[in-house]
């Protein structure tokens, strides 16, 4: 790359969809510098976050939730006007490392591969407890995307308590008549600052596994765009074993021993999460059949 790359923006417009996240958003806005645009869409916070992401020369856009479709991401794809046909997706507890950015510069630079995607995968190292999870699992978003390219499918979660404003854990879709267009991944991860408050962790996520309970006793879930993921994902939904699976996949097979008592501890979380999930569903199942 030369250093005219180097030293020009990456043409990507970055959101950062916020509500009440004065504790991360500064953090999370230091690192975005390199990209051409960055937008916070924020849910009428009652904190510092607005402010806090005008003083770090963000563009602040206020976002309020009518009760239908869009939700709020794909309501930015529609309603936002951005200098890129390029978003990238980024959560306030995520940080954009210097690695992940020269990566992405080299996309839009040097390899020409944005010409031909849709989108692209982009996975978070997890942060747990403070300390950076070498090995474990990582979770897996499809978050830099053409706009025009990929949308947010729509799903019959509405009335399911949980999510709310923003869409749940799916994947956006290729758009009508943009089959032709790939979808690949990155390389480089990007930091999830996800367990810094042990009660913010465990509230969230009772919410997403009744959310994701009840999308799977509707069988609402739309396709995820990766054929493979799609079958694995349909196949451990509703199965008995998948808490033990996903202890498994992170501690033994993605190597999470070696990160000690953190990886042992995230890799039960994951499979209490799981667990959770199957339990909900099966009990739902079985008070509909009585």
């Amino acid at each position: 790359m030369t250093d005219n790359c180097m030293n020009e923006r990456i043409p990507v417009s970055v959101i950062v969809t916020t509500k009440n996240e004065e504790p991360r958003i500064g953090r999370c806005l230091q690192a975005l510098a390199p990209f051409g645009e960055v937008i916070v869409v924020d849910s009428d916070s009652a904190d510092g976050t607005g402010a806090i992401a005008a003083a770090a020369g963000a563009r602040v856009v206020s976002y309020c939730w009518d009760g239908r479709y869009p939700k709020k991401r794909q309501w930015c794809l529609e309603h936002l006007e951005t200098l890129s046909p390029w978003v990238f997706f980024v959560d306030a507890d995520e940080i954009v490392t210097e690695v992940l950015v020269t990566e992405i510069r080299q996309l839009f630079f040097v390899s020409g591969r944005v010409e031909n995607c849709a989108g692209f995968f982009v996975r978070g190292r997890y942060v747990w407890n403070g300390r950076i999870l070498r090995h474990g699992m990582m979770n897996n978003k499809l978050c830099l995307i053409h706009r025009e390219r990929m949308c947010f499918p729509i799903v019959d979660d509405l009335d399911i308590p949980g999510m709310g404003e923003i869409e749940g854990h799916y994947q956006p879709v290729r758009a009508p008549g943009m089959d032709g267009y790939r979808i690949e991944s990155v390389h480089e991860p990007l930091l999830h600052h996800a367990y810094e408050d042990e009660g913010r962790w465990s509230e969230r996520h009772e919410r997403y596994a009744r959310w994701e309970a009840e999308m799977t006793r509707r069988g609402a879930w739309p396709r995820d765009p990766v054929p493979w993921r799609d079958a694995a994902k349909r196949f451990l939904r509703r199965s008995r074993l998948r808490g033990a699976v996903m202890f498994c996949y992170s501690y033994i097979f993605k190597l999470g021993f070696l990160d000690g008592a953190a990886g042992h501890s995230f890799a039960r979380s994951r499979a209490r999460y799981a667990d959770a999930v199957v339990r909900l569903s099966r009990s739902w199942d079985a008070r509909r059949s009585e």
